[in-house]
C-alpha cells in the first residue's frame, strides 16, 4: 500500500532512559509515526470516518511517552505501534520513528533514532512484526 497518513516530530517531554539522571531529569524526544493504509475512499467520499484522524494517533503516541516510562525508546516505539493498530483496524501498517536528541553518548550528535515497522494482523487485530 502506497499511502499513508505522516505525522512528524510530535515533541514531548519525557522520562525514558536507562540511567537514573534520565529517569530525575527527563528529557525531549521526537516521535513520528508513518500510518499505511488506503485512503482513496477518504479521498473520494470527503468522510474523516473512511480514514485514520492524525490528531488521535498524535494522541496515544503523546499518552504513552508522557504516561508511561521505558529504559529503552525500542520499548516506547512498539507500545505506540501496538496500541495505534489495535485502536485503528484500518492500518494496515504503522512505522513509528523515536528521536532522542540528547541521547547521553561520549560523542557530540545530533541524536539517536530508531525506527520500527510493524503491521496489522488482520485475522485478529493483533500487532505482528
Amino acid at each position: 500500500m502506497s499511502d499513508r497518513i505522516l505525522v512528524q516530530r510530535i515533541a514531548v517531554f519525557a522520562y525514558h532512559g536507562l540511567l537514573a539522571e534520565e529517569a530525575r531529569i527527563g528529557q525531549r524526544f521526537y516521535i513520528s509515526l508513518y500510518g499505511s493504509l488506503d485512503l482513496a475512499a477518504a479521498g473520494t467520499s470527503d468522510d474523516v470516518a473512511r480514514t485514520v484522524s492524525y490528531a488521535d494517533l498524535t494522541e496515544i503516541a503523546v499518552e504513552i511517552a508522557t504516561q508511561r516510562r521505558f529504559a529503552l525508546i525500542e520499548a516506547l516505539a512498539e507500545a505506540i505501534a501496538e496500541s495505534c493498530l489495535a485502536r485503528f483496524p484500518r492500518l494496515q501498517a504503522i512505522t513509528v520513528r523515536i528521536d532522542k536528541p540528547s541521547a547521553p553518548v561520549p560523542a557530540v550528535i545530533d541524536g539517536v533514532s530508531i525506527e520500527i515497522t510493524r503491521l496489522q494482523r488482520a485475522a485478529t487485530g493483533q500487532a505482528r512484526a
